[in-house]
């Protein structure tokens, strides 16, 4: 056995113990296929006796490859395990890195010129890309630096292989699921630019440059704004007039506080929509609104289960297949976009649901 102290064993003390060629030690762990069974339990058996492993990085440097799969994260590395959905994402990754027997690196980018050094230093094989901006440098990089890549939620980029459910259609559907056409319609964003200002808006007072949703740096954001707005429009009401309360992060406590803001801005006491682009947001404007004598619809993204039980519409489209999907494109470097399915998930029905 190898103790502190000792020198680290090598393949020739191997080999030499199990009566091999070094070669053939080699092959063990790294082509055992090419080793006869007998062959390769002796080996086994050797190393093991003497505590050695082979050298992950030495193997690197021969084969080329890190075994390692990495995450490009333009948010806070907690937000990753703080945030339910962000959880599950990351969770569908790590499941294909378990089959394929990968490591998984997060790399966090903070929006600066650091971002695309740290990005292509990483010793990796292979990317999957958080949702982030179009004109993000990293995406550039990567696309260019011959490792491929898969991009959940966007924006769309040649060379990356984009994986995401329809957003703007998405976000129709279960807008249109709620009574818009009877009620004052308010919507609760995802920040639209790195800048992350958060405040309430009017739809046709959005920022001169961002009148075009589609020109929305957050392409996700961008989109379901749109899909909002095509609900809105079908059933006739002004999206010039319905308020737009930006928030700064996918946290259920400034979705409260973004509720309360938009509903004291609100000039009569009327039926009120509230359009939520996460369950984290929905299910915040419940509790802020759960007291209110209004008549509160409230819709979400996610699909969650404790969405539907506190009365929330929303849309299913899981992210942790999506984690899956990515990091499956990346491994298998293709640029064929897998299908998202999505659907909208009604509230449970049950006495004392919120409406």
């Amino acid at each position: 056995m190898n103790t502190p102290g000792r020198r680290r064993p090598t393949v020739k003390d191997v080999a030499e113990q199990a009566g091999v060629a070094p070669m053939t030690v080699s092959y063990t762990f790294n082509h055992p296929a090419r080793v006869a069974e007998a062959t390769r339990a002796k080996v086994l058996a050797a190393a093991a006796d003497l505590g050695y492993r082979p050298d992950s990085t030495a193997r690197a440097l021969r084969s080329g490859r890190a075994q390692q799969l990495g995450v490009v994260v333009g948010e806070h590395l907690s937000y990753l395990f703080d945030d339910p959905q962000a959880t599950q994402f990351l969770a569908g990754i790590a499941e294909v890195c378990v089959s394929e027997d990968l490591g998984m690196v997060l790399i966090p980018t903070r929006g600066d010129a650091s971002d695309v050094d740290r990005v292509l230093s990483a010793a990796v094989d292979c990317y999957v890309l958080w949702t982030t901006v179009a004109d993000d440098p990293v995406l550039a990089a990567v696309a260019a630096g011959g490792r491929p890549a898969a991009i959940q939620g966007g924006p769309a980029h040649p060379g990356l292989v984009r994986v995401g459910p329809d957003d703007r259609a998405a976000a129709a559907a279960v807008a249109a699921a709620t009574p818009l056409a009877d009620a004052t319609p308010v919507i609760i964003s995802f920040p639209l630019d790195r800048r992350r200002t958060g405040g309430v808006l009017r739809g046709g007072g959005l920022p001169p440059d961002l009148t075009d949703l589609e020109a929305v740096p957050f392409p996700v954001t961008g989109a379901r704004l749109a899909g909002y707005r095509d609900a809105l429009a079908e059933a006739g009401q002004d999206w010039g007039d319905v308020r737009v309360a930006v928030v700064e992060r996918n946290q259920r406590d400034l979705g409260a506080g973004a509720a309360a803001a938009l509903l004291d801005a609100l000039e009569d006491s009327g039926p009120v929509v509230v359009l939520a682009m996460s369950d984290e947001l929905a299910l915040g404007a419940r509790s802020a609104l759960s007291r209110t004598e209004r008549a509160v619809t409230i819709t979400g993204w996610d699909g969650s289960r404790e969405a539907a039980a506190a009365g929330v519409w929303s849309v299913a489209a899981s992210l942790r297949e999506q984690g899956r999907a990515c990091a499956q494109a990346a491994l298998s470097g293709t640029l064929d976009a897998p299908s998202v399915p999505w659907t909208v998930v009604a509230p449970d029905d049950r006495p004392g649901a919120f409406r």
